[in-house]
């Protein structure tokens, strides 16, 4: 058995697309305008798995993690965003990514006091955890000592 995906359904594509490309980084791999069933699937992955994959375009091979936008044409109501859980993430540098998030206007609902972990809200309230990559990061400003916002 392999993990192939995880599935989170948005109700603004393009808000969405720029969270999780521009904001978090990750490169769309895939689209698919679905239009006998009125929605849009968008796949999207970490450029580092992409770059371990080989992958370039075509069907998605099997074992890239991705993430899968869906789109549905039609106006839903979606609610409990946080009775999904969250996706998580690892990069680099946890007060980057975090920054830039707060400069495109994103909340940051649990700084990364300890630079290791953050929570920050996508626009359809799905909670991701953003995660330092290797040893946390020396404690820094404004970061140690903001509070937390709302839930994630």
């Amino acid at each position: 058995m392999r993990y192939l995906h995880t599935m989170v359904r948005v109700t603004d594509l393009e808000a969405s697309l720029r969270f999780y490309c521009e904001g978090l980084g990750l490169t769309q791999v895939s689209r698919k305008d679905i239009e006998a069933g009125r929605f849009t699937l968008v796949f999207l992955a970490t450029p580092e798995d992409v770059a371990a994959s080989g992958y370039e375009s075509g069907p998605l091979p099997e074992g890239l993690p991705c993430v899968e936008l869906t789109h549905n044409w039609d106006p839903e109501a979606y609610t409990g965003g946080r009775n999904f859980g969250h996706l998580a993430y690892r990069m680099d540098n946890v007060y980057e990514t975090c920054q830039r998030l707060m400069d495109m206007g994103y909340t940051i609902n649990r700084p990364p006091r300890d630079g290791h972990m953050a929570f920050v809200r996508s626009p359809d309230g799905i909670s991701v955890e953003l995660l330092q990559r290797g040893d946390s990061l020396p404690s820094q400003e404004p970061w140690a000592s903001m509070e937390n916002t709302g839930s994630w």
